[in-house]
């Protein structure tokens, strides 16, 4: 359910200001009123903008302006890029949980076992995508690996943390992706991504403790549902 690059939004907001002595944007007084922001040595890189609007359920938060959206870019990547000094390869790998199928474990049978093993554990199947079939028949590349993408979904846990972020949507579904390697060996990935941005990132309103086990939970359901396909457990 979180397609979204949760590690990296993690990062990039708890990473500290450089510069002790760095100036304060004077949106910063602002926002502290409404985050209730501890005094730090450092501050945090990036200060919200403005404030959310009051909380209700499947409430939308305001449009960022292009002014802000180019703030974040410009402000965030240059400094993962020079924390994270390593070809691009690398940097997707980090993104990426993966588990190499167990010898003797078909591309069929990791798949059969990932199906029983989310249905086991209620994640319902909501989508598939054969990429590799349309390599062939739309592009006709025959000699590409085998791609197969599969999405899952908790429904309760879905609609609950779309009452508190709307915008969350654009992470769902979760997604398992069993595919070849050069070498034709079958792997089982997906996005890593925890809790880390949304237990770092301000107040929670409406983000109880049993949503953040819950959520948690689906981690570690994804997690399991892996470990099945890679092993063939049927």
């Amino acid at each position: 359910m979180m397609r979204i690059l949760s590690f990296a939004l993690a990062w990039f907001c708890c990473l500290p200001a450089f510069a002790a002595d760095a100036p304060v944007p004077p949106a910063q007084a602002a926002t502290e009123s409404w985050l209730d922001v501890e005094p730090t040595p450092y501050g945090p890189m990036l200060i919200q903008q403005g404030p959310p609007p009051p909380y209700r359920d499947y409430q939308m938060s305001r449009v960022l302006t292009p002014e802000e959206r180019k703030h974040w870019r410009e402000t965030a990547m240059p400094a993962m890029a020079s924390l994270a000094q390593m070809d691009a390869r690398e940097v997707m790998n980090r993104f990426a949980v993966k588990l190499k199928a167990k010898p003797g474990v078909s591309f069929d049978e990791a798949v059969e076992s990932m199906m029983l093993r989310a249905n086991r554990l209620n994640l319902k199947l909501v989508g598939s995508n054969l990429m590799s079939k349309d390599f062939q028949s739309v592009l006709g590349d025959t000699g590409a690996p085998r791609v197969e993408v599969y999405s899952f979904c908790d429904i309760a846990l879905g609609r609950d943390l779309l009452k508190i972020i709307p915008e969350m949507v654009v992470f769902m579904p979760c997604r398992i992706a069993v595919m070849e390697d050069a070498d034709r060996n079958v792997w089982v990935l997906m996005l890593d991504w925890d809790v880390t941005g949304l237990e770092l990132a301000g107040k929670q309103a409406g983000m109880t403790p049993e949503l953040r086990r819950s959520f948690l939970e689906i981690r570690q359901k994804m997690e399991d549902v892996m470990r099945s396909s890679a092993s063939g457990a049927l």
